[in-house]
């Protein structure tokens, strides 16, 4: 779609937040208000109670949401997963993706402006202590090209310490669901020489932070993020993003008494420019839909007001898709639409299948290599078996082992695979020799726990040729 304030599209050649010499140009947007950015807000806050109060969530005494990569400990609403769920993980993963893709689709970049963590930490953290500190976007312009003084040092001082602060907190509650919040707390509070290694951690997480809300901001969706250059491939004239009215506020035209009196006709955009000095990104929504639309709705809140201040309708900024506005086409299911759905839908139920028949357990039994059958002089042939379990829960399990053909015997200790565990073992399994009727039987084994059956292995048991 081109551009409408240039037609040529030229504006896609230059970046909002930078000058003609390549310097950077800081954004500091107007303190957005409205419906919509107050909707924003307790969305936000929503996320932000969970975010920070999820690793601090228990069932069983176990963490709710764990995800320890190094040492392969995952936990999600309580269900933990082992490297044996990595299929499950990689399936989640891939239908959770596909759900972004469809979404997108369908509403454009609505989660960078409701749901991201980058714009939630920035647009209600970050930027609202600035505008406690700073002022609004026309007051920090204007001490911006005061001379140097004390006031000025003391603000910049506060603001950043401020940020730092919230930085810690926040490597703190991401690194608190990599390592859980007992191993958080025992770093902060203990020697530094018995946790160097997590301190440097800490130091580098808040760094970064820091450092992306701070200096980097908007450029993390305008450079960094590779969600906003796929807008490119998903998004289509049917996508429901934040636009602009063209066909109602062209031409523009300033608003004077006048012009009311004579035959001069001009659109309801009255070029107040609102819609620009709003925007996280710096970009001019007339223009189209671009890359650096974040979907804030910061710009139709602006525009609902001034609206509202001229007496004209609103949603001359609104959520609506090119169709709609150009050709009066309501949003409708178009065929990329229902084949992405069918396949989430396809994965989604795969992925609820096995995760329904998922077991509690995964044993591995082999029969040591290099042994051959024993007699014991009873009549019974005996082969002995390597017994590997893993448990998927996080429960304590007292492991029963039997099987139809024979009576199996542990060697050693007893069979207790601890919650989220392994036991490692060996049996014997003993089978009368006048039920074996060829040199290699099929036989199965059943492991149970609590009278349940868990999980029912087959395997070979070696006995004399016949």
């Amino acid at each position: 779609m081109a551009g409408l304030l240039d037609p040529s599209g030229d504006f896609r050649d230059t970046l909002y937040n930078v000058d003609t010499e390549g310097n950077r140009k800081w954004i500091y947007p107007k303190k957005p208000s409205g419906k919509l950015y107050d909707a924003r807000t307790w969305v936000s806050y929503f996320l932000l109670l969970f975010l920070f109060g999820a690793p601090y969530l228990r069932y069983n005494n176990k963490p709710l949401f764990l995800i320890d990569v190094l040492h392969r400990n995952i936990i999600i609403s309580g269900i933990h997963f082992g490297p044996q769920d990595i299929h499950l993980l990689l399936l989640s993963l891939l239908s959770l993706i596909l759900f972004v893709i469809l979404f997108t689709v369908i509403f454009g970049r609505i989660w960078c402006g409701w749901a991201c963590p980058q714009t939630i930490f920035l647009e209600m953290l970050f930027r609202k202590i600035e505008y406690w500190i700073d002022g609004d976007r026309n007051k920090k312009l204007a001490d911006d090209k005061k001379p140097q003084s004390f006031q000025k040092v003391f603000k910049l001082i506060s603001k950043h310490l401020i940020f730092w602060i919230l930085s810690f907190i926040i490597a703190n509650t991401f690194l608190s669901y990599i390592i859980g919040t007992d191993a958080l707390w025992k770093i902060i509070l203990g020697p530094f020489e018995e946790h160097y290694m997590g301190f440097i951690s800490m130091a580098i997480f808040t760094t970064v932070f820091y450092f992306v809300f701070s200096r980097l901001r908007e450029l993390v969706c305008i450079v960094v993020c590779p969600y906003g250059r796929l807008q490119g491939v998903l998004l289509d004239k049917e996508s429901i993003v934040v636009a602009y009215d063209f066909l109602r506020g062209e031409p523009r035209g300033k608003l004077h008494k006048e012009i009311k009196n004579t035959d001069i006709k001009t659109g309801d955009c009255i070029d107040c420019k609102q819609c620009v000095v709003v925007c996280p990104t710096g970009i001019d929504i007339r223009n189209g839909t671009q890359l650096e639309c974040v979907n804030c709705t910061a710009c139709i809140d602006a525009c609902d007001d001034i609206m509202d201040k001229i007496e004209k309708p609103r949603g001359l900024i609104r959520y609506a898709s090119y169709q709609q506005i150009a050709n009066g086409i309501p949003f409708r299911l178009s065929p990329r639409v229902l084949a992405y759905s069918l396949v989430l839908i396809g994965l989604l139920s795969l992925t609820g299948f096995l995760f329904i028949n998922r077991n509690p357990i995964e044993t591995s039994i082999l029969r040591v290599s290099g042994t051959m059958y024993q007699q014991d002089g009873k009549g019974n042939i005996s082969n002995i078996y390597t017994l590997d379990v893993v448990n998927k829960t996080e429960d304590t399990l007292h492991l029963v082992l039997s099987s139809p053909q024979g009576e199996i015997v542990l060697t050693g200790k007893d069979a207790i695979a601890p919650p989220a565990g392994q036991f490692k073992g060996s049996f014997l399994l003993l089978i009368p020799e006048r039920t074996l009727q060829k040199m290699s039987t099929p036989i199965e084994i059943n492991i149970a726990s609590k009278g349940i059956v868990l999980e029912q292995v087959k395997t070979k048991f070696l006995g004399p040729s016949k």
